[in-house]
């Protein structure tokens, strides 16, 4: 080599951070140490969420795991990656969801105390879940970037080993145990989706697949409002927010590691908006009745709504989280039904006398739309004293029928507008 090459060569060694490595090797041996620790959950196709994909989907239920998420493998095989002297001095995480849980469920597990920091507006049943698992958790700071400088505070002042989400080959490699399960389970693959927050599944399951499938695509996956990891690979600044169905990969810092390991592996992320996400969780609760979270249903999210770069090939992605709060569940649920044409919301200006409201439910009742709820306005809103105004919400078969109940209406000279 010349002076000159070799002078470049130091210069080039010297400007590129070292990317630490997470190899195929690295995963078998997290999947040894975690066995029987997690569960090895099921990859399975569901018939449904193929029909609307356009092509094959096999579906990997990590939703299914103890805590409700993948985030244990991470955890596990982090937490058996200790010495004698870590485990006595215990352990710190910060989270605000399903991190937190893996951390304090498999240091319960192992014998080890675990702390846990969190954001004080974290949801009280995630903190209760969290504390049902033996954790002491610290409920500190308005954001997740103070959570996090006070979780790295208290291990300092503690003497505590910090466990992080996702910059950390141990948790890493954990997550990657994910790709051997998916590529043994369902060897006719040819592509993978998965979610990006702070990159550490996409990194481990792209590590895995790279020496398994040489030359298989991985697809990351981000939602609109928080690029981080598109942006960070495109070299452009962080600039996310927002509210957002997916907050599991809300993130604005991924980790410095899976950002290195995916752009080493060529990893492309795709960007989905929230009505896909939305989406996506209504398919995979009517179609495959797998209840999964806006992160866990990010991937097939992407998958509708990129249809031409899955077409033909058998796609593997992952349910990787299904702690949706009850209520948002609900929500994404109806706000999907109306999206469908499947409810209907119907406003009226009707006279005000006796039968006509009995009129337009019988109509309704004979095309078989049915009257879920009612609301009766005669003092505010409606045009005049004589008039009401009345709404009602019919739940319909589909788009055809709730249009037969409409034409139906103004064919009685009701006048009627769609809600």
């Amino acid at each position: 080599m010349s002076a000159v090459n070799a002078i470049r060569g130091l210069a080039a060694a010297t400007e590129a951070p070292v990317v630490p490595s997470v190899t195929l090797a690295d995963i078998r041996a997290a999947a040894e140490r975690i066995r029987g620790a997690i569960l090895r959950t099921p990859t399975i196709e569901s018939p449904a969420v193929s029909r609307a994909a356009g092509t094959r989907v096999m579906l990997k239920l990590d939703n299914l795991q103890a805590t409700g998420a993948f985030k244990e493998r991470g955890a596990a095989n982090r937490l058996a990656l200790l010495s004698a002297h870590e485990r006595a001095a215990g352990v710190i995480a910060m989270s605000a969801g399903n991190h937190a849980q893996a951390v304090a469920r498999h240091a319960q597990l192992a014998g080890v105390a675990a702390t846990i920091v969190m954001p004080k507006f974290t949801p009280a049943t995630k903190v209760v879940r969290t504390e049902s698992w033996g954790a002491r958790v610290v409920l500190h700071g308005e954001t997740l970037a103070e959570a996090a400088a006070h979780a790295h505070d208290l291990a300092r002042r503690e003497g505590l080993v910090f466990i992080h989400p996702y910059d950390d080959v141990g948790v890493i490699a954990g997550q990657g145990t994910m790709a051997l399960e998916i590529l043994e389970d369902a060897p006719e693959i040819e592509v993978l989706v998965i979610p990006i927050g702070g990159g550490g599944l996409c990194a481990g399951v792209a590590s895995a697949a790279a020496e398994l499938r040489p030359g298989m695509k991985v697809y990351g996956v981000e939602v609109e409002g928080y690029p981080a990891m598109a942006q960070r690979l495109a070299g452009q600044p962080v600039s996310v927010g927002g509210p957002t169905i997916a907050e599991g990969i809300a993130v604005r810092d991924v980790g410095e590691t899976p950002l290195g390991i995916l752009r080493d592996l060529d990893v492309e992320v795709l960007l989905v908006p929230e009505r896909a996400v939305e989406q996506a969780v209504a398919l995979l609760v009517e179609g495959a009745k797998v209840v999964a979270e806006g992160a866990g249903a990010a991937a097939l999210a992407a998958i509708l709504t990129y249809p031409e770069r899955f077409a033909g090939k058998v796609t593997g992605t992952t349910v990787c989280g299904g702690n949706i709060d009850a209520r948002a569940l609900s929500n994404v649920l109806l706000r999907q039904l109306l999206r469908d044409g499947r409810i209907l919301r119907l406003h009226f200006d009707i006279p005000d006398r006796p039968g006509v409201l009995a009129d337009i439910a019988a109509r309704i009742s004979d095309l078989g739309g049915n009257v879920i709820e009612v609301k009766h306005q005669q003092l505010f809103g409606a045009p005049t004293v004589q008039s009401t105004e009345l709404h009602l919400m019919v739940e319909v078969r589909d788009q055809a029928q709730g249009d037969a109940i409409i034409a139906a209406m103004e064919a009685a000279d009701y006048v009627v507008r769609r809600g």
